[in-house]
């Protein structure tokens, strides 16, 4: 899924998600949802999203869609617009169409020719049980993503 070079990463390269994982859900590109998600497995977004993603897997979002809020999950695929607070426990892939603009916890970022990160990236050390687990998004204190 990374057609570009990985400018930021840390330790060895780790390849895309496999392909042979199937979508689970899908929001097209007329749709429009506000509120708390969460969902398992590889979900697709080519709509509109206002709210929290927690605890959740995989989450590609596409090149009309876009997200403002907080979200947490295994791994973030972005080909269209992300603005808030992302922790992705295992990567974020910022494609050539994707544009992110927050603060972003991920242990790799992958950024493609084209593709915009403006924000704050913390990438180093591991991270602690309570926000492993990410409830973090659920709590408004004591926190670094907490406004």
């Amino acid at each position: 899924m990374s057609g570009g070079k990985s400018i930021f990463s840390k330790g060895t390269p780790t390849p895309p998600p496999p392909t042979s994982e199937e979508i689970s859900a899908y929001l097209g590109k007329q749709t429009f949802f506000e509120g708390k998600m969460t969902f398992e497995g590889v979900f697709r977004l080519d709509g509109k999203f206002e709210g929290e993603i927690f605890e959740s897997g995989t989450l590609i979002v596409g090149e009309s869609a876009s997200i403002k809020g907080k979200v947490g999950l295994q791994t973030l695929i972005v080909n269209g617009t992300v603005e808030g607070d992302i922790y992705a426990k295992v990567r974020v892939e910022v494609h050539s169409t994707g544009k992110v603009y927050g603060t972003l916890y991920a242990p790799t970022l992958t950024i493609s020719e084209g593709g915009i990160f403006e924000g704050h990236c913390k990438m180093e050390g591991e991270i602690d049980k309570k926000e492993d687990k990410l409830e973090f998004l659920l709590t408004e204190t004591d926190h670094p993503l907490s406004s």
